[in-house]
């Protein structure tokens, strides 16, 4: 009788179950016009090509690269391919033809060992004296005798003021000089001490050549209010390196030249 009841039972539930199930169908519904519509708007039309895409810049280099240019191969290495062999072997010929030139122990000191000077004054000459031709890369209007001392005064000027006192663009690569070694009394008077030009230990610059060809000179460039204003930073400059520095406001015996010399005095560096 149980069981007849379980029967009954499963019975009633299917029919619910029939009953529950709906009528109409589980598919979407179809989209409105409005949609429709846009579908349309959307679809391709026929004949229609998609525009060529403008070709990069790297594109156009590549078609103008020159036929017996290799490509780069795949997995090539991007760094630039080691000089050749001739090139370093200018590179290092030339450095040693400048050290063998070179004197008081500094590549960029290019001149000639000349070792003593005797004087024919008292307290003339001077002991392992050189003969200078191009100090940092400018050169002198002549080669000029003096000590390795003045020589180092003078690459220290150079690099500190000189070469670029005129600009960057157009630096000095020439130095007019206007005397250097001479056995002499102090300004060529009779009974005055020796001059340090009589022990080569000073040198007298007048001018300064520049890149573009022109010639700058103290006696004419201290007349002109703007460049008398750089030639006085040359001579501010050289105030240190050298021991004495005269200029054209010194005396009436510099007007034209700047006079350097490595002396040392008690009070300090002497500029005037």
């Amino acid at each position: 009788m149980i069981r007849a009841g379980v029967l009954m039972l499963a019975a009633v539930s299917g029919g619910a179950a029939l009953a529950a199930t709906p009528d109409g169908s589980l598919e979407p519904p179809a989209r409105p016009a409005a949609a429709a519509g846009f579908e349309a708007v959307l679809a391709p039309v026929p004949g229609m090509r998609p525009e060529t895409r403008p070709q990069s810049e790297q594109r156009l280099a590549a078609a103008a690269r020159p036929a017996d240019l290799p490509l780069l191969a795949p997995g090539a290495s991007l760094l630039p391919s080691a000089r050749p062999d001739s090139l370093a072997e200018q590179v290092l010929f030339k450095r040693r033809q400048r050290r063998k030139g070179s004197v008081c122990g500094d590549i960029d000191i290019q001149g000639d060992d000349v070792g003593q000077i005797s004087g024919t004054l008292p307290g003339c000459g001077a002991k392992d004296a050189v003969r200078v031709r191009e100090i940092a890369g400018v050169r002198l209007s002549q080669a000029s005798l003096m000590t390795c001392n003045t020589a180092r005064a003078l690459k220290t000027w150079i690099n500190r003021e000189v070469e670029t006192a005129f600009g960057r663009r157009d630096k000095v690569v020439s130095l007019r000089v206007a005397a250097h070694y001479a056995c002499r009394t102090r300004n060529n008077r009779p009974g005055a001490r020796i001059s340090e030009h009589g022990k080569a230990r000073a040198i007298d610059i007048s001018g300064f050549t520049l890149a573009s060809g022109e010639t700058v000179s103290v006696l004419h460039g201290w007349q002109n209010r703007k460049i008398r204003k750089k030639l006085k930073k040359i001579w501010r400059a050289a105030c240190g390196p050298f021991g004495t520095v005269l200029g054209p406001e010194s005396d009436r015996y510099h007007k034209d030249h700047f006079h350097l010399d490595v002396a040392r005095h008690r009070g300090g560096t002497y500029c005037r």
